[in-house]
């Protein structure tokens, strides 16, 4: 069994794979060998990507694509994407090229209200609290000048501090619930430097307020922190085209294709196990483009899939409709993301990824990452209705298959050209390679 082991962080790297691989794989040697290989050549570069993280033993790579042809506002765009699975960069790329010439993606900003509480616990009397704050909420704002002084300057900072009364939810529990503008940068250190200081200050107000007895001065701060759901930091991406151009099939004729379309997303509104797999789809596409930019995917995901269940119940994030023959597709959802601070500047390939975008503002990447969860949507709901998903997403996976039963280039080739016009199944694939295999 093995020993809890002392002071790891403070191993040098090669000594942290060492007891790593003798610890806790069965080949060391070929431990050591696999994690070196994936360390960049170049030392300096390799050091900023050790300094992400505490710990670091290796780098762990994905593939970063492009997902061309996307007309987003009247402009063209081209959309990283850095993701593992087979499809979604091809799906990406197939919406985009259908709807550019059908006048493309419209998107917009709807609000950018983002969202942090102090959480605290008070015993006393519920309206000598509001005097209170009352009292002390010009203090919060003043207390805090030198965190906003440089954001207010740019246009943010502060907009807003109110009082809420939990005390339903839970005995003598309150907040202070605080909206913020943070313009280009996702903002989370800036809201939690705010918070911090909102919670010293209510702690030190209490202590001096003369009419609180000696309970109710005892507020307990219980956590400072900012929410990951922006209800009212939206964004809408949208496409529409009249009924008769859609031919994106041979075989089901436009109209009934906008009617399956629009069935299949009202499907997902009412059915939970539906629309669970349907929101993934739209991910896909938004956490690729997040991931690729350097912002904070698991924040996104968390807020995301909390606003698809606001009204009770998990539901879709997109919506479709057919009126007067115009066929209607459109997602609405909350990014908190930014374009400043964070890898922005550190990560050679997320400032890379936001240059082929056009170095946007924040409100630009909220749009332009919505779009690409609309187009997802769009390639995955258009494929169910019509031949199903497996045809396309299992021709993307044959170069897997090809690669874990350890193909050559030719046989890839010869491979490849055979299922274009034969359906891909692992099995089908691995009894394809194996006749091929014998006939060499």
């Amino acid at each position: 069994m093995t020993s809890p082991v002392e002071g790891f962080s403070k191993f040098t790297k090669p000594e942290k794979i060492a007891w790593l691989a003798h610890n806790y794989t069965a080949h060391p040697e070929e431990t050591k060998k696999l994690l070196e290989r994936y360390w960049n050549s170049d030392a300096q570069l390799q050091q900023l990507h050790d300094e992400f993280i505490e710990n670091t033993i290796t780098n762990y790579y994905l593939p970063l694509g492009i997902a061309p042809n996307f007309l987003i506002n009247d402009k063209l765009h081209a959309i990283p994407m850095a993701i593992e699975e087979s499809s979604v960069v091809a799906a990406a790329s197939k919406a985009a090229k259908f709807w550019l010439s059908r006048g493309g993606f419209k998107a917009k900003v709807l609000s950018t209200e983002k969202i942090g509480q102090v959480h605290f616990m008070f015993r006393g009397n519920s309206e000598k609290l509001r005097s209170f704050f009352d009292t002390i909420r010009p203090i919060l704002i003043k207390d805090t000048a030198s965190i906003t002084k440089n954001m207010e300057k740019r246009g943010g900072g502060i907009t807003q501090i109110t009082l809420r009364d939990c005390t339903n939810d839970l005995p003598d529990y309150y907040q202070l619930h605080c909206s913020f503008e943070t313009l280009d940068a996702m903002g989370a250190n800036f809201i939690n430097s705010c918070l911090e200081q909102f919670a010293n200050t209510l702690k030190r107000e209490s202590q001096q307020y003369a009419p609180f007895t000696e309970t109710e001065k005892a507020i307990e701060v219980v956590m400072s922190i900012l929410s990951n759901y922006v209800p009212n930091c939206l964004v809408r991406a949208e496409v529409s085209c009249p009924v008769d151009q859609l031919t994106l099939s041979n075989t089901v004729a436009p109209q009934v294709f906008a009617e399956k379309m629009v069935r299949a997303v009202q499907i997902a509104k009412v059915a939970p196990y539906r629309a669970v797999t349907h929101n993934k789809g739209i991910m896909n596409g938004i956490d690729a483009v997040v991931l690729a930019t350097g912002n904070d995917f698991r924040a996104v995901e968390a807020g995301v899939h909390a606003y698809a269940a606001k009204d009770g119940q998990y539901s879709s994030l997109t919506h479709a409709k057919v009126e007067a023959g115009v066929f209607s597709f459109w997602i609405e959802l909350p990014l908190a993301l930014g374009t400043v601070g964070g890898l922005t500047k550190l990560h050679p390939l997320v400032k890379l990824a936001l240059e082929i975008l056009g170095k946007p503002s924040a409100k630009e990447l909220m749009q332009l990452v919505a779009v690409a969860g609309l187009a997802q949507n769009f390639a995955a709901v258009s494929s169910l209705v019509t031949t199903g998903i497996q045809e396309g997403h299992m021709k993307m996976h044959l170069m897997n298959i090809l690669n874990q039963l350890g193909a050559n280039t030719e046989e890839k080739k010869q491979l490849t050209t055979y299922f274009k016009t034969n359906t891909v199944t692992h099995s089908a694939v691995v009894a394809a390679f194996e006749q091929l295999k014998n006939k060499e």
